[in-house]
This record gives C-alpha cells, sequence and structure tokens, in this order.
C-alpha cells in the first residue's frame, strides 16, 4: 500500500482528496494536516511515501515545507505539490526544494492516482506545458541546479543530450522510447546515467537543467 499525507489548509479539498486516495486499492491516506508547520511531526507519526503538498498555506507554505520533508535524505518521503498553476509563484521553488512535481488542484481524480503511483515509484511528474511556463518564468535563478553546467553537460554521449532533451519537453520513457526507435528499458537505463553524471535526483532537476543550459529553449516548439 501507498502511504499518503495530505497537507492542505483547506479542509473540504482535503476531504475530497482523501475519498479519492482511499478509494485506491494501492494507497491509503495515513494522516491529515492544515499546515507545513505541521509536516514533520505527521511524517515521524505516520511515514509516509508521499507527501501531498499544497503550495499556499499561511505559516510555513509548501516550499518551506517541501524543504523539511526532503532534508532528511534519501529515505525521506516523496513530495507531490498542488497548485493552481497561474496564481501560484512557488513551484520552481518547490522542485528545487526537492518536490518530485506537481498537479493542478482540478486534475481528474484517476490522473491524481496516476501521479501519486508514479511519484512513489520513484519517478517525476512533469506536465510540459506547465513546466514550461514556470520555467521560462524564473530562469536565470541564482542558484544553479548543479555547478559547472557546460562542464557536466560534456560528460554525455550525442544520444545521452537527444534523451535529455527529450526528457525536458515532457516525454515518458516510452515516447522516448517510440521517437528515437529503443527499448523502453534502455532509454531507462539513457536516463537513470544522465542523472548519476549531473549528479541529479530526478527527471525534474533535469527539465530545469536542460532549460538553464539552453539544450531546450524557452518557448521552443
Amino acid at each position: 500500500m501507498i502511504r499518503v499525507l495530505l497537507i492542505d489548509d483547506q479542509a473540504l479539498l482535503r476531504g475530497g482528496l482523501a475519498l479519492i486516495i482511499d478509494s485506491a486499492d494501492d494507497m491509503v491516506v495515513v494522516g491529515e494536516g492544515g499546515d507545513g508547520s505541521e509536516v514533520m511531526e505527521l511524517v515521524a507519526q505516520t511515514s509516509p511515501d508521499v507527501v501531498l503538498m499544497d503550495i499556499r498555506m499561511p505559516d510555513v507554505d509548501g516550499v518551506e515545507a517541501t524543504r523539511l520533508v526532503r532534508a532528511a535524505g534519501p529515505e525521506a518521503p516523496k513530495v507531490l505539490v498542488l497548485t493552481t498553476f497561474d496564481l501560484d509563484e512557488y513551484v520552481y521553488s518547490a522542485l528545487r526544494a526537492g518536490a518530485s512535481g506537481f498537479v493542478l488542484k482540478d486534475i481528474l481524480a484517476s490522473d491524481l492516482l496516476v501521479a501519486i503511483r508514479a511519484v512513489a515509484g520513484g519517478d517525476a511528474i512533469v506536465a510540459p506545458a506547465v513546466t514550461r511556463r514556470l520555467i521560462e518564468r524564473h530562469i536565470g535563478a541564482p542558484d544553479d541546479v548543479v555547478p559547472n553546467v557546460d562542464v557536466a553537460l560534456r560528460e554525455l554521449t550525442e544520444r545521452e543530450c537527444e534523451v535529455l532533451e527529450l526528457i525536458a519537453r515532457g516525454l515518458s520513457n516510452s515516447e522516448i522510447a517510440s521517437t528515437l526507435n529503443l527499448t523502453e528499458g534502455t532509454v531507462k537505463g539513457y536516463v537513470n546515467r544522465i542523472l548519476a553524471k549531473l549528479r541529479l535526483r530526478d527527471r525534474v532537476q533535469a527539465v530545469v537543467l536542460a532549460y538553464e543550459c539552453g539544450l531546450v529553449r524557452a518557448g521552443a516548439a
């Protein structure tokens, strides 16, 4: 069972999310909180696999709460951020803080469950159009994803650069495999090598890096 912790200051929304998550056969809501200030205590009490985190909360917001959760190390729960998109200026910071991705608050119930499963399994949720707009808005932030990006990119082979570009455009492993006429297993191997060579945590950081280093240009199709 995937254990999910809900952190959102809207009790009605938490209730709706809990109904959706508990309706799945493979996941359960293990706790709820109304502010980021509660998250570490609730994580300690409930041992979740995924924290579904609102970004805007009155005391400690989702960015700082995400940073606190992920600072616990590789065994820390994954964080999936809830956002209202255009009203939300903090998602990019949350991705940098360690979130494995984000979903919109008007997401379909079935898509929410898919997103939670993906994050729990170690993948990242990167919605191409939304991610691109957020990255374009915040491009040039002072703290780089990795130091000496150009040097790091030179460690990649031509094929690995192709795969990184397609990751940045929001393609899944199966879509990349179809585009490059490779098996999905081969693509997964490329992705793992790219993350290792560039010292990145997940696909989300790979997307950010690809934009910051110019591999994918802001506004490109």
